[in-house]
């Protein structure tokens, strides 16, 4: 397999790398692509640590650190996006103090949420660890209670197997998925008709399955996820710092994987990963050992 040169000329394109445990970051660099086709885009995938939702925070602040410190190493990039929640929410204020790359990181949409909700009820769908994160409470006190005429009331959701499952979606494996997911939102649909109209998907996995989503719960009218607030702050550390937007569009996008597709026997074909990489653009994938 080609191995990728550390070195990075000046005027080269910006080189980006977008991080996160599985294939939810993909809902970011999706957006990214989008804002800066002119910048170079490396897709990290954390697969033989995944999901990071059940890890405890010191051991997945350490594991983040040792990852993104070998792959800065190796690769070089002019920004790190953490574009995962979990890690986000637990590992940035470690990981701006040890790296010596510029870092954006993904947290909920509470605020943008907060003000389309026109209901009394709002929801937020996260992983376990966000939803229990003092963190994620301390933004909902902040921007997320409403306006004295109509106090919003969270009701929060967490959930490992909507991980899971939206991977599996991603890659076309649906079986049975609407049965399943309808279990996993039922403490939304539990609220009064016509009270819930805004959910935020505060897992960059999540916009992969939000076409299920909208279908078990149709009356929710604004699913509000990170993506294009991450894309628009990477714009403007570009901008800001002299890389403002060119009328190139770069081509040599790649992917990296911390463990071979298929070594952990899971449910996902190894093609079916491939194919969905190869679909996003990232037409070579490298697979790395992390240091131990």
């Amino acid at each position: 397999m080609p191995t990728v040169d550390s070195s990075h000329a000046g005027d080269a394109p910006p080189r980006i790398l977008v991080f996160d445990s599985g294939l939810g970051g993909l809902s970011v660099l999706r957006e990214i692509k989008k804002s800066r086709p002119d910048c170079q885009l490396i897709y990290c995938s954390d697969n033989q640590a995944f999901p990071y939702g059940p890890q405890s925070e010191a051991g997945l602040i350490e594991r983040v650190d040792r990852v993104l410190t070998h792959l800065v190493q190796c690769l070089a990039p002019d920004l790190i996006v953490i574009a995962c929640n979990t890690a986000s929410t637990v590992a940035l204020p470690v990981l701006r103090k040890s790296m010596n790359v510029p870092i954006v990181g993904v947290v909920p949409a509470i605020k943008p949420a907060a003000k389309l909700a026109q209901t009394r009820y709002i929801g937020l769908l996260a992983t376990p660890g966000t939803v229990k994160r003092a963190y994620t409470d301390k933004l909902i006190e902040a921007f997320g209670r409403g306006v004295q005429a109509n106090p919003l009331t969270w009701i929060k959701v967490g959930s490992s197997a909507l991980v899971t499952l939206a991977e599996e979606h991603a890659v076309g494996n649906t079986a049975a998925i609407h049965e399943r997911v309808q279990g996993i939102l039922e403490p939304f649909s539990d609220t009064p008709a016509g009270q819930l109209d805004t959910i935020v998907l505060a897992c960059t996995h999540f916009p992969l399955v939000v076409d299920v989503l909208k279908t078990a719960l149709p009356r929710v009218k604004n699913w509000v996820d990170s993506g294009q607030a991450i894309a628009n702050r990477v714009d403007a550390w570009l901008t800001e710092g002299g890389r403002p937007k060119a009328p190139t569009i770069a081509r040599e996008h790649f992917a990296v994987l911390t463990q071979a597709l298929g070594a952990n026997d899971g449910t996902i074909a190894p093609q079916a990963v491939q194919a969905m990489l190869l679909a996003e653009g990232l037409a070579m994938i490298r697979v790395i050992d992390v240091p131990q």
